[in-house]
């Protein structure tokens, strides 16, 4: 009996960070172990007529990767899909588009309106946990959309442990609903020759050694904390390699910007935008550490990915992320700045430490593998089917 799902995909289709990479690699994941009698149906906000998404190349990929996987562009750009369906509450099924289904997966945060069993995943309640940190209009829709998303979910995917109880903490789900499915690193996050990256080194104009640290540049992945740190650290040692911040711009990121000029080491923090995900391999592999303080995580990939790289890495302790890294790089409370700043002069400067860092890493990351979250998915649409 052929078996069809439709997934929701506009993150993959739009999203460069976070929720976009995970769906990506998560839904490529699922088609590549799916059984021969499953039919997929993509389903994506494609922007205003005559235009395509940002990673539509993907899109194209996924269809002639694998036989019987279909799409329906849905000819508006995501926020307006949004607003006519969870805000405008209009009720039009995503069956009524993709035709016939057995199941509909929502990979970031709201399930379309269907008749179906669906599965949601909720990467995090940060907006919740943290709404000092949250884009208040972003916020206010998922605080309206997600409820009833997850009342009429079938299935609830969390990320993580931490998201799984916040989940039943905050918003009283209960625990036998949800099932943890961690992201992962892709195989193409390992040590890399100085020849693979060389070209990456002369592409970003990146010094021989310097820390690295990177995600949206918003006050929730604490940059301002870590520059005040990375100031103390220069204080300690007067070798400190500078420091290399990656990342588009997001919600009050000016304040962000602007602090290495208030702490007087602009001159040591390069901001490098956004990087193409090709690259980030090399990138992990060419810094001399990786640091990622973010006050709150659902999951936190990059630095699973620094690690799989060999890259020694400091986090911070909060939510998700001892469940990510394990003891396999260096915790520090995300509002200790001076914890911080001991820890990047160690993270720099003590060779034993970080030679175990790069031999526990890979180690670490071999944990997550984006096959075994897809069995987990299968699973979950197997276990529907059957019902």
């Amino acid at each position: 009996m052929t078996v069809r799902v439709a997934i929701d995909y506009t993150a993959g289709a739009w999203q460069g960070a976070g929720i976009g990479r995970y769906t990506r690699e998560l839904i490529r994941a699922v088609l590549l172990a799916a059984p021969a009698d499953y039919q997929f149906v993509l389903c994506y906000a494609s922007g205003w007529p005559g235009h395509k998404p940002p990673y539509y190349a993907d899109i194209a990929e996924l269809v002639a990767m694998r036989a019987g996987t279909t799409t329906v562009a849905i000819p508006l750009p995501p926020r307006r899909l949004t607003q006519f369906w969870h805000r405008l509450k209009v009720p039009l099924r995503i069956e009524w588009l993709t035709g016939p289904i057995d199941l509909v997966h929502a990979p970031d945060f709201v399930l379309p309106p269907t008749g179906q069993p669906g599965i949601v995943t909720i990467h995090d309640l940060s907006y919740l946990v943290h709404p000092e940190c949250a884009v208040p209009g972003v916020a206010r829709y998922l605080t309206e959309a997600v409820p009833p998303s997850l009342a009429s979910a079938r299935v609830i995917l969390a990320d993580s442990i931490s998201t799984k109880n916040d989940l039943v903490n905050l918003l009283h789900i209960e625990p036998q609903r949800i099932e943890v499915v961690y992201a992962a690193v892709g195989p193409q996050f390992v040590p890399l020759p100085d020849a693979t990256i060389a070209p990456i080194r002369a592409k970003y104009q990146l010094p021989a050694h310097f820390l690295l640290t990177g995600g949206t540049l918003e006050p929730r992945k604490n940059y301002v904390r870590l520059f005040e740190a990375y100031a103390k650290a220069r204080q300690l040692v007067a070798d400190m390699p500078p420091l290399v911040v990656f990342g588009r711009k997001g919600w009050m990121f000016e304040d962000i910007v602007a602090t290495p000029e208030r702490l007087g080491i602009s001159a040591f923090v390069r901001f490098i935008d956004f990087v193409d995900d090709k690259d980030l391999p090399a990138l992990y592999n060419l810094a001399w550490g990786f640091v990622y303080p973010s006050i709150y995580e659902g999951f936190g990939l990059p630095p699973l990915e620094a690690l799989a790289c060999g890259t020694p890495t400091v986090v911070s302790n909060a939510s998700s992320l001892p469940e990510v890294v394990g003891a396999a790089a260096i915790q520090v409370l995300p509002t200790d700045v001076d914890n911080l700043a001991t820890q990047l002069v160690v993270l720099t400067h003590d060779e034993a430490i970080r030679a175990m860092l790069r031999t526990h890493g890979p180690l670490q990351a071999s944990l997550f593998r984006w096959e075994a979250a897809a069995q987990q998915v299968l699973q979950q649409y197997a276990r529907l089917c059957a019902t």
